[in-house]
């Protein structure tokens, strides 16, 4: 049971981190594809059916965390508590820019709301990808599963770190594929054509970072990361779409799985003692609060990922961004 409950957390996150890192990439690179209103509306009206749905992922991997491991999410949010309110502040800035966009028929409100939503988007992918570093780095649990320091320098020395750094950038990267490409798959006219360069040189450079990494680190999974990258930025050349989008949520959910299964059955290392490190059993709840939440689980979730599907088939047309004569 605890396996099953960690592999759909696994899961949960790698779903938010695929289809909202599309939804952050294309907040992000609206005002640098888009060069007039037009053809940002175009950008923003790729992700207007799915944004709020693919929320849902992050509500599904908190709450699993709570309630099948809540050792661990006391542990978390504890310690990330700055981070966190930082990353909810930004997620409130966000889906006030895209619900309010439209209310006010100005350019200057609209491209103020395009402004708020490609920072919103990048203060969120550098703080997430900050977050999944320091689950690889760990924290300084102690003894007694807490967390140790106080104040403000609880949660921002973490952030501080090497590899909260490294995350960040990565992060960055991958939502910048990740909307280069999805714009590429679902936009026609310049949007789409700029979108393809970009995912191309994008991959490319993309994969000469993470080659060098590979090589200094010794992962196997980052030397994957750049091929796929690689792969992507060849596949936009050649105008495959699908097939570089794929490529591209591919490596972002073999980079996730990496960060979960980094040491193994331990899910958060302690920097101060390898003993005090939380592991999967240590952090789990008991087996009848198990037993209930997936009762909750097996009804819910396949209602989730049947509707979620539904919907990307319904709005499956490409969005033009040229202009039409009238």
């Amino acid at each position: 049971m605890i396996t099953f409950w960690f592999a759909v957390l696994v899961l949960a996150w790698v779903l938010y981190f695929v289809l909202e890192g599309f939804d952050f990439g294309v907040g992000i690179l609206t005002p640098v594809l888009g060069r007039d209103e037009h053809e940002r509306g175009a950008a923003i009206r790729t992700i207007g059916p799915f944004w709020d749905g693919n929320e849902v992922w992050l509500v599904a991997a908190i709450g699993v965390t709570f309630a099948a491991f809540p050792a661990w999410y006391a542990a978390l949010l504890s310690a990330l508590y700055l981070p966190m309110v930082l990353i909810l502040l930004m997620l409130a800035i966000r889906g006030v820019a895209l619900e309010f966009r439209g209310k006010h028929d100005s350019p200057s409100w609209r491209r103020r709301a395009d402004l708020l939503l490609a920072g919103s988007s990048t203060v969120i992918v550098l703080l997430w990808g900050a977050v999944l570093g320091i689950f690889v780095h760990g924290l300084a649990l102690g003894a007694d599963g807490e967390v140790t320091g106080t104040g403000l320098s609880r949660s921002l020395d973490p952030l501080l770190t090497p590899a909260a750094g490294l995350g960040a950038l990565g992060a960055l990267l991958a939502a910048v594929l990740l909307g280069a490409t999805f714009l590429a798959l679902r936009t026609t006219g310049p949007v789409r054509r700029r979108a393809r360069s970009l995912a191309r040189h994008a991959g490319l450079a993309g994969a000469v970072g993470l080659l060098i990494a590979g090589i200094g680190t010794g992962s196997r999974i980052v030397l994957l990361a750049a091929v796929l990258s690689f792969g992507a930025g060849v596949l936009a050349r050649r105008a495959r779409e699908a097939a570089a989008f794929v490529a591209v949520a591919a490596g972002v959910a073999a980079g996730v799985v990496t960060v979960f299964l980094a040491h193994g059955d331990v899910v958060l290392r302690s920097t101060l003692s390898d003993a005090w490190s939380l592991t999967r059993t240590g952090a789990a709840a008991g087996p009848e609060a198990l037993k209930l939440i997936t009762i909750a689980g097996v009804i819910v979730l396949p209602g989730v990922l049947a509707y979620q599907i539904w919907s990307y088939w319904v709005f499956r047309r490409r969005v033009s961004s040229e202009r039409v004569a009238s």
